[in-house]
């Protein structure tokens, strides 16, 4: 039966006369405006799905042209509208091959960007997303940085930052209740070198007290509680830190030789 189907195709195809290169392999093509505009009215009323399948068929049937440029992007834009955000990523990467030094290079930029942002998960699950988001928008802000997606890119890398550092948090408690005390302070270490920037910080740096104290590491715990109180006086962790340091008989005091100490420069 298949090789009957097979040989059947043969047939038609050896029968079918090929007009690759002329006229009349355009005949049934729809003008690009015509397109476009088929697809910028689907956008409005919402069908957006409807929408990238117009779009898609200029740059099909127009491939190169400016009508195929300006459906590119909107194709991507109506992907990630729908929550398509693997084919808003793909249509405009290809975007960014085909037409880097275009003025809507900056907003496919950002599509991507977006794209990941709005899949970021909660802090307790894979944060794969955070950090291609995180990346997405630094190359914004350094590729386009007068351009009018910068400032949002800027928070956003702020946000994911936190995010990432929220997640080093999390498996840092996990650790810490577990007393596998190396594996948490291998977290907080992170957190206090790679993000310090963070609203985390402080947390870490009280989780450092906690952890080196348990482990008998007290002149590291010291030096914890005296970065922060020398960086975050009024936070509550350095409260924390300092009722915790004098129930064990001792008091915040910085060691120069720390790595916590080096990561501030505070020495």
């Amino acid at each position: 039966m298949v090789a009957a189907v097979l040989g059947a195709v043969v047939t038609l195809s050896a029968c079918k006369t090929d007009v690759a290169g002329t006229k009349d392999a355009y005949a049934d093509d729809e003008p690009a405006g015509t397109l476009y505009n088929t697809g910028l009215a689907y956008m409005n009323a919402g069908k957006m799905r409807d929408a990238v399948t117009s779009f898609n068929e200029v740059d099909r049937q127009h491939p190169y042209s400016e009508w195929a440029r300006k459906a590119l992007i909107m194709s991507s834009y109506a992907s990630y509208q729908s929550g398509k955000f693997d084919d808003a990523i793909q249509t405009a990467n290809r975007y960014l091959t085909l037409y880097p030094g275009t003025e809507d290079a900056a907003y496919a930029q950002y599509l991507i960007a977006q794209s990941d942002y709005k899949r970021i998960p909660d802090v307790t699950r894979d944060q794969k997303s955070t950090e291609q988001a995180m990346e997405g928008m630094r190359e914004i802000v350094e590729r386009y940085p007068e351009s009018e997606y910068a400032d949002d890119a800027r928070r956003k890398v702020i946000q994911t930052r936190d995010q990432l550092a929220g997640k080093e948090m999390q498996i840092g408690r996990y650790y810490l209740e577990r007393r596998e005390y190396i594996a948490a302070v291998n977290r907080f270490k992170v957190v206090v070198t790679k993000y310090q920037d963070t609203r985390h910080v402080e947390e870490a740096l009280y989780r450092l007290v906690e952890a080196d104290l348990a482990m008998g590491l007290v002149s590291e715990a010291q030096t914890a509680g005296s970065v922060l109180g020398h960086n975050f006086p009024d936070s509550e962790w350095y409260q924390r830190a300092y009722k915790r340091l004098g129930a064990s008989g001792v008091v915040p005091t910085e060691d120069a030789d720390s790595w916590i100490t080096r990561a501030f420069g505070t020495s």
